[in-house]
């Protein structure tokens, strides 16, 4: 009659419950979803799981040092108050500006320093710095000057009388020639003063014409000079938030960097310890089973005991030799 048998293997014990551990471990560790409470073997909540939030990237906002640099450069060009989002700092809005770009005021002094040097030039232009005080000083002058002519006059009288000649022709040309000397330096002391007047406001009117015009030049090259000099402000401030930026955004990637360390912490543990396992199976004993269902030349129970031992540790094992 023939028999009906059937055979199973199994790990050593110690093997099993191992993978029974694991298994229970890996359970809960799929179960603690992010931003889910963690308990201790008692149910007390003993912290959190970083939440997605925390286990993803994180990008810093502007600081205060780009967006001023950033405000500066829409001044610069003209453009108005910039707006930023509260959170990201990213810009959300320009308000109106003058649309005069930062050096179009020195351009526009240049231009009115010119305008105004014009009127310092041409063949009138003197007359606006004439003293008003000249034609005073030239009165009184020419008055002290008749003063001493008509004295003069008293004395050209007397000699005559003294040489006994008053009243002759020779005093009368003396009288004559005394008089048109007189006039001729009155005259010349009267355009010796009026040319002094003359050239000294010249002289003025040509100073206010070549001031105006420096300062003109001096504003131009001021308006040349203020892009460059607008551009490095703006660009030290760029470079302070920059670096201030590259700061705050390694604190958040380490911030990151240790909640994903939280995170993958318990299941680097557990893929050690799965690990660990796998690699002891190849090695481990086993328990080879066979069972008979009955009929002639079944085995007995001792040989099916006998066959298990022997499978398990080998001849050795039980003789007391190396498996």
């Amino acid at each position: 009659m023939a028999e009906d048998t059937y055979s199973y293997t199994r790990l050593a014990p110690f093997m099993e419950g191992a993978q029974e551990n694991y298994i229970d471990l890996l359970t809960k560790q799929v179960g603690r979803a992010p931003g889910s409470e963690i308990k201790d073997a008692d149910g007390n909540v003993i912290g959190t799981v970083p939440t997605l939030g925390e286990l993803g990237p994180k990008v810093s906002p502007q600081n205060i040092l780009t967006r001023e640099a950033q405000q500066l450069a829409a001044t610069q060009a003209g453009l108005g108050e910039l707006t930023f989002d509260p959170v990201t700092g990213a810009i959300t809005g320009i308000g109106a500006g003058t649309g005069v770009a930062g050096y179009q005021p020195f351009l526009d002094q240049a231009e009115q320093y010119q305008t105004d040097a014009a009127g310092f030039s041409g063949p009138s232009a003197y007359q606006q710095f004439m003293s008003p005080y000249q034609k005073d000083v030239i009165d009184t002058t020419l008055a002290e000057f008749d003063i001493q002519a008509a004295k003069g006059a008293q004395g050209t009288a007397a000699d005559a009388i003294a040489a006994g000649a008053f009243g002759g022709g020779r005093e009368g040309v003396r009288r004559a020639e005394y008089g048109a000397a007189s006039d001729r330096n009155r005259a010349g002391t009267q355009a010796k003063l009026l040319q002094e007047g003359f050239t000294q406001a010249n002289q003025l009117a040509n100073q206010a014409f070549n001031q105006q015009m420096n300062l003109g030049g001096f504003s131009r090259n001021l308006a040349s000079l203020q892009p460059s000099l607008a551009a490095s402000g703006i660009q030290t401030l760029g470079a302070a938030g920059t670096g201030a930026l590259a700061y705050d955004q390694a604190l958040l990637d380490a911030e990151q960097q240790r909640n994903q360390l939280a995170y993958n912490e318990p299941l680097s543990r557990l893929n050690a310890f799965g690990s660990g396992i796998a690699s002891q199976l190849s090695g481990a004993p086993t328990t080879t089973t066979t069972t008979s269902l009955g009929g002639a030349g079944s085995v007995s129970p001792l040989s099916s005991a006998l066959s298990a031992g022997l499978s398990a540790y080998g001849l050795g094992s039980i003789f007391g030799g190396n498996a």
